[in-house]
């Protein structure tokens, strides 16, 4: 890549631009939308500033106003994800990052844990319950970039850490054929970049987290965290082994802080956010629901795919195809 223009990305090579012995060339064809990242992702199509013309700004987010878009959010992204009825979801501060925090610093510590470690944020997590919270019994199981860890080595009487889609390493869990439906402990599911974009299992995992910025295209700073039932047990009769910082607490007098699932953040959330996420939902349930998700975004891997193939040069890190994030 050290030959190239000074002013040419790799992104805007044509496939034969890198083959050896072609001088790289500008090519004339260029993207409709040059917004492109894994999170904040480019914006839903025809998206402009007159879909959060109806924001509520300017008022408190726990007037009743405030509270039913925060509550809609909630509600609509359940039923879009096609959330089991007795799950309880709720909105919480940091985006994912948050969201994972929280749980990983209310639940992980009071049976052994096993994390899956194959790409940054997976590896992030795996530090947080390693050197952070010093949890007793915890394994890290480990895998290179463009692999997954050993899913044999799980033990389900432990806890179990993972993220589903791993942006950084283009890697992914292909579905849950191996989690048993019974489980001792609860499997902890980083899901930011793959809710709204691939089928999660929901009978298999206690705890599931995303973020607004990712799939469907919101702005950042808030999370969502779902709990199943077997998840909100946990956190009512067994209570953490450490003291919580306010923003982290689930729970208050061994009960479930159930406002937190209706739209009473911990924090103060961005209404303009909200409006932007609510754009983001409707816009989902328009063109389909999750059915059109994930099949627009299997659609846009094989165009990755068809041009990958015709390049050359270019190959998926991830060479399992039933593994490789879409």
């Amino acid at each position: 890549m050290s030959s190239l223009p000074a002013n040419l990305a790799p992104d805007d090579l044509a496939p034969d631009d890198l083959v050896p012995g072609n001088s790289a060339v500008r090519p004339g064809r260029r993207p409709g939308n040059p917004c492109f990242s894994s999170g904040p992702c480019a914006k839903r199509p025809g998206w402009s500033l007159d879909a959060l013309s109806g924001a509520l700004l300017g008022r408190s987010h726990r007037a009743a106003e405030g509270r039913a878009r925060l509550n809609e959010v909630i509600t609509r992204s359940h039923a879009l994800l096609g959330m089991p009825a007795d799950w309880k979801l709720g909105i919480v501060p940091a985006s994912d990052t948050g969201a994972v925090e929280m749980v990983l610093w209310s639940l992980v510590g009071r049976r052994p844990v096993d994390v899956l470690s194959f790409e940054s944020f997976s590896a992030t997590w795996a530090n947080d319950i390693v050197a952070q919270l010093q949890a007793p019994g915890a394994r890290v199981l480990q895998a290179e970039y463009g692999r997954l860890p050993d899913l044999a080595r799980i033990d389900w009487s432990h806890d179990v850490v993972l993220a589903w889609n791993g942006t950084t390493s283009g890697v992914r869990i292909p579905d849950g054929s191996f989690i048993p439906d019974e489980r001792e402990g609860l499997v902890i599911c980083d899901a930011t970049s793959a809710a709204f974009a691939m089928d999660l299992p929901w009978e298999k995992l206690d705890v599931v987290t995303w973020s607004w910025q990712k799939v469907l295209g919101g702005e950042a700073a808030h999370g969502m965290l779902a709990l199943s039932p077997r998840a909100v047990r946990r956190l009512e009769e067994m209570p953490p082994p450490r003291a919580l910082p306010k923003i982290f607490r689930l729970t208050e007098k061994g009960r479930l802080i159930e406002g937190i699932f209706r739209g009473d953040t911990i924090n103060t959330p961005s209404m303009l956010c909200v409006e932007d996420a609510l754009d983001g939902l409707r816009w989902a349930e328009s063109i389909g629901g999750l059915p059109a998700l994930v099949a627009r975004s299997r659609a846009n891997l094989d165009v990755v795919s068809e041009w990958v193939a015709r390049s050359g040069w270019a190959a998926f890190l991830a060479e399992n195809p039933a593994e490789r994030s879409s």
